[in-house]
């Protein structure tokens, strides 16, 4: 059942979160349609404000200096309702950036294995932080240096051997269920 769309642009924000590779911006697409709320991914609206790409950003600008703009998008960037923000998968890390989501609308966590991400993403060279020689190793020890952040961050939506339907619709379900209890 698709939110109404006169007054879509009063639901609250859905924040998707969760690491590179668990389906944020396939399951996002997917949610904001049935929902009826607009699609936003954070990195790509970033790439578009600066006019550089996420690694172009990474490499010139260093990392410290796209938290900063991942900030600024979430405090001032897009709409205070009626849409769906995929979040870059390092959103979340720096300090106060989950309690700054929760206090702007639901957030939803998708989860997956190590292997299910590095499978996702290994043709994606658009990947900073995996164009390493291990790359396995390095998806494992980011999940779990982010383990307590993702999982506090909001409800956790599992993604591994699930379709992009089946993951949209729990998604859309945790949504709202979080908008009536509000």
């Amino acid at each position: 059942m698709a939110g109404p769309s006169e007054s879509g642009d009063k639901m609250p924000n859905l924040y998707l979160v969760g690491f590179l590779g668990t389906g944020k911006s396939a399951v996002g697409q997917m949610a904001a349609q049935e929902l009826g709320l607009r699609f936003i991914d954070s990195d790509d609206a970033i790439e578009q404000e600066v006019g550089k790409s996420v690694r172009a950003i990474f490499e010139e600008d260093g990392v410290p200096s796209f938290r900063v703009l991942e900030r600024r998008f979430i405090e001032e960037r897009h709409p205070d309702s009626g849409c769906l923000i995929s979040c870059g998968g390092g959103l979340i890390v720096p300090p106060g950036m989950s309690e700054l989501l929760n206090s702007k609308g639901i957030v939803v966590c998708l989860h997956a294995k190590p292997e299910t991400v590095r499978e996702r993403t290994k043709d994606g060279e658009s990947r900073p932080a995996l164009n390493i020689e291990d790359p396995l190793t390095r998806i494992t020890e980011l999940l779990k240096e982010r383990e307590t952040l993702y999982r506090d961050a909001g409800p956790a939506v599992h993604t591994d051997h699930r379709s992009i339907a089946e993951v949209a619709a729990e998604v859309c379900d945790v949504y709202r269920r979080s908008v009536i209890a509000r």
